[in-house]
């Protein structure tokens, strides 16, 4: 539909149940928003980032189903029936998973801005391997950008937590 007066094209909205974190909302949105959007809009969750809005930062990373998805050019529709888990749903009880508590022992992050995406990404990584090596490491932050500079901490304690995961077998 064109709205003839000022040209512009206007999409309609429809009813779709997208789940974030265990919840599900049954949101009125056009067939393009982003995910990112549902989330920080619809659910109130602020820890996903829009960095870049090209999928080239991290730092709009969501775990989908277990698998890390960037979330800032992904149709929300895309991810009706799914499982969508963000920063804020990485922790369990208020406890923070071991990735969140090795960045905050090493305090691995400046401004922090990156800091989910990149806590998103590792989670992804160390559930689908106990002991990643350096390579696995580095490839997997490759598409995570942080302009502060923060990587040799993010290093420490990614370290850290490969080392404490061989003393634990």
């Amino acid at each position: 539909m064109v709205d003839g007066l000022q040209g512009n094209l206007i999409m309609s909205k429809s009813e779709y149940n997208i789940t974030v974190n265990g919840e599900t909302k049954s949101v009125v949105i056009t067939e393009d928003k982003p995910l990112l959007y549902v989330i920080r809009d619809d659910f109130n969750l602020t820890g996903t980032k829009l960095g870049c809005g090209l999928e080239q930062c991290g730092s709009c990373a969501v775990l989908v189903d277990g698998n890390k998805v960037l979330s800032c050019n992904r149709p929300a529709v895309e991810f009706v029936d799914k499982e969508i888990t963000t920063i804020e749903g990485i922790a369990k009880n208020d406890v923070l998973n071991e990735i969140q508590q090795s960045f905050k022992k090493f305090n691995a992050a400046q401004c922090g801005y990156c800091t989910s995406g990149i806590i998103v990404s590792l989670t992804d990584l160390f559930n689908k391997k106990k002991s990643p090596d350096r390579k696995e490491i580095i490839d997997n932050l490759s598409g995570q950008l942080c302009r502060c500079g923060s990587h040799a901490s993010v290093l420490k304690a990614v370290n850290n937590l490969i080392e404490k995961r061989k003393m634990n077998g």
